[in-house]
């Protein structure tokens, strides 16, 4: 089935767990569009259980832009991937086909509608300081401080969400302007096409149950072997973006001794739990928007066309 793409683009947004894939491939299956994936996770190769990845068989029949794209041990900007996305979102309508962007990074997608602010790059240097604090004072009492210097960008953020807390207190300490500041004025690399949205939201209780059942199958299925080949990278740490990933944190402490692994689980749920709230808090900004409760692909039918 085709659908004239009108120079629109279609956002299928959803938190973790809520079955965006399974809905973009009976999309892929019913019209011309190429899949996009919009998640800070995936874009790692050999990180594929613990990301809940899209097995190379449905890749190699449901292709995904953007998937295994860097790196465990590489830096990977929102300006990488603005500039990445738009190009494959391009390469789609020149093939008369619906760029169709799915996934969970909500900072992404909002930084496509919206455009980003002119904010100061990340240093080596300034990394390491901020690394550094986090490790000696921990996410909580830095964001006590980031309270004090930008209480709107605290107000945004949760004081667990350590990459966001440092990476707020690294713009102040390179600009001397706050986030919050700076964000004021986002004119940079706007996306320049009809959005439309379609949020994959299930009840909190069912998500939660999907969580735990799918953070289960994940154990099954080799989850810690994954973690064991990437802790003997000596050029992984947990300090980069890619193991602060939910799960791999968690098991990177198993395999230290600091958690036995029912710990290792009930903190991994844990914190996908709390992925998932903060998802479903920014989705709730979201409007003109198809909601579903459940994957309908009839509801999406007439949505698009």
């Amino acid at each position: 089935m085709t659908i004239a793409s009108n120079n629109s683009v279609v956002f299928l947004m959803g938190p973790t767990a809520s079955g965006k894939t399974e809905l973009a491939l009976e999309i892929f299956d019913r019209f011309d569009v190429n899949l996009i994936s919009v998640d800070s996770a995936l874009i790692y190769r050999g990180m594929d259980i613990g990301t809940a990845k899209p097995s190379p068989e449905i890749l190699a029949n449901y292709p995904h832009a953007l998937i295994d794209i860097c790196e465990p041990e590489e830096t990977f900007s929102v300006n990488h991937f603005i500039s990445l996305a738009k190009e494959h979102i391009a390469l789609a309508l020149q093939e008369n086909r619906l760029p169709v962007l799915v996934g969970g990074t909500s900072f992404y997608f909002h930084a496509l509608e919206h455009g980003l602010s002119e904010l100061p790059e990340s240093t080596k240097d300034s990394r390491k300081h901020f690394n550094d604090l986090l490790k000696n004072k921990g996410s909580e009492k830095l964001h006590s401080q980031l309270i004090k210097i930008d209480p709107k960008s605290a107000e945004r953020i949760h004081p667990n969400d350590s990459q966001r807390i440092t990476r707020a207190l690294e713009v102040f300490h390179l600009s001397g302007q706050t986030l919050s500041e700076l964000q004021g004025n986002k004119t940079i690399n706007k996306l320049d096409h009809q959005i439309k949205k379609i949020i994959l939201k299930p009840d909190r209780s069912e998500l939660h149950q999907r969580i735990e059942k799918r953070f289960m199958k994940m154990m099954e299925s080799g989850f810690l072997d994954e973690v064991e080949i990437l802790r003997n990278n000596k050029k992984l740490n947990l300090d980069l973006a890619s193991m602060r990933c939910v799960g791999y944190r968690q098991a990177w402490k198993y395999f230290d001794g600091v958690y036995d692994k029912q710990e290792m689980t009930d903190k991994a749920v844990i914190a996908t739990r709390q992925l998932c709230k903060r998802q479903s808090t920014w989705l709730r900004n979201e409007n003109n928007a198809l909601i579903l409760k459940k994957a309908n692909i009839d509801e999406v039918i007439n949505f698009l066309q």
